[in-house]
């Protein structure tokens, strides 16, 4: 596949609680579309008929990705992708990119054009996140179990380790607003 350095798509991944939906919110709400990894898996519970709860998206996610391959989720997000590039778009933001896997099967697909921005935060500062959001509120030994499961089950710390840019999330949104706007500028995401 020929590079076409006119494309970029940037992956945002992290922790739960590390504040992965309000990056590509403040990306998306700039105007640039977004690819949903974990929608992917939304739809596919819908049409099984499993009701969508933390425990059952825990146990799907990784069932799914043992009967049809780790790539399920991917192979859909990139066919979603090159959708959005037949359409004109340039600038593409993927949110929740999960596993090792998923990251070296986007990086042979869109060579040259696709890179990862992990979000970060210390450990208590997700978890006290996660405590008190208004959906799906975690307690702490299920913010643990998270954790665990999506690095031991998912591969999720490989695509976070060699992320090309790192966000320290333990500020204000603002902070947070000018570090995606650094890193975004700097990359020639922005158009």
């Amino acid at each position: 596949m020929t590079i076409n350095k006119n494309i970029k798509i940037v992956a945002i991944v992290g922790l739960s609680g590390a504040g992965k939906s309000s990056v590509v919110d403040y990306i998306a709400e700039k105007g640039y579309p977004k690819v949903y990894f974990g929608g992917v898996l939304y739809a596919a519970m819908d049409k099984a008929g499993v009701e969508i709860t933390p425990e059952s998206q825990q146990i799907f996610r990784e069932e799914i990705r043992e009967k049809e391959g780790k790539d399920f989720v991917v192979k859909r997000i990139i066919s979603q992708i090159h959708d959005l590039i037949d359409a004109g778009q340039h600038r593409i933001v993927a949110d929740g990119l999960y596993s090792w896997t998923e990251y070296k099967i986007m990086k042979r697909e869109f060579p040259g054009e696709f890179s990862v921005v992990a979000v970060v935060a210390p450990k208590h500062l997700r978890h006290h996140r996660l405590a008190n959001r208004p959906e799906r509120p975690f307690t702490d030994t299920e913010a643990n179990e998270r954790d665990w499961s999506e690095i031991e089950n998912l591969e999720k710390g490989g695509p976070i380790a060699i992320a090309d840019h790192f966000i320290i999330n333990n500020g204000s949104m603002d902070h947070l607003h000018q570090q995606v706007d650094d890193i975004l500028n700097e990359t020639e995401f922005y158009e």
